[in-house]
């Protein structure tokens, strides 16, 4: 089964980022040790793209149901209890990626006009990862806690 056309585009985005995470330090001790030339901002491009890395994945991990959640323990419980855990961790997830989506969109109206040292990435556009990841995995949640809202206690529970 092929994934959705959504998770493969974000998938793929999120491979990018990361060969060129990988590619980026690896650059920069090539020009420096093989060249004696700098890298001109090679750490601060560093750190925004390690940022979008763990933001642009955190969806997928939502969308995977592969969030810390303690599977073992809940799938000990009888399916009832387990069905209310999911319910109740969906929810809760929800809520605080909405608030941290929320959070996200105050700080970056704050900062409008600041940007980084170095390459002056605009202060939006570093935390842009952050509210598309928060803003993605809290509609994700709210739709698995739908699905699983529909399938009643008898379900598995994840």
């Amino acid at each position: 089964m092929r994934p959705p056309f959504s998770t493969a585009v974000l998938g793929a985005l999120t491979c990018a980022i990361l060969i060129a995470l990988v590619l980026v330090p690896a650059g920069q001790v090539f020009f420096r040790g093989a060249l004696g030339l700098p890298f001109i901002g090679a750490e601060e491009f560093s750190r925004f793209l390690l940022i979008c890395l763990v933001f642009t994945g955190y969806p997928l991990v939502v969308q995977a149901d592969e969030n810390i959640a303690m599977k073992e323990a809940r799938n000990a419980l009888p399916p009832r209890a387990r069905h209310f855990l999911t319910l109740l961790a969906h929810a809760m997830g929800a809520a605080v990626a909405a608030v941290m989506c929320v959070a996200t969109i105050v700080t970056i109206s704050r900062n409008l006009n600041n940007a980084t040292p170095t390459l002056n990435i605009p202060f939006w556009l570093f935390l842009s990862a952050t509210f598309v990841a928060f803003a993605g995995a809290s509609i994700l949640h709210v739709m698995i806690l739908l699905r699983s809202g529909r399938r009643g206690s008898g379900g598995s529970g994840g």
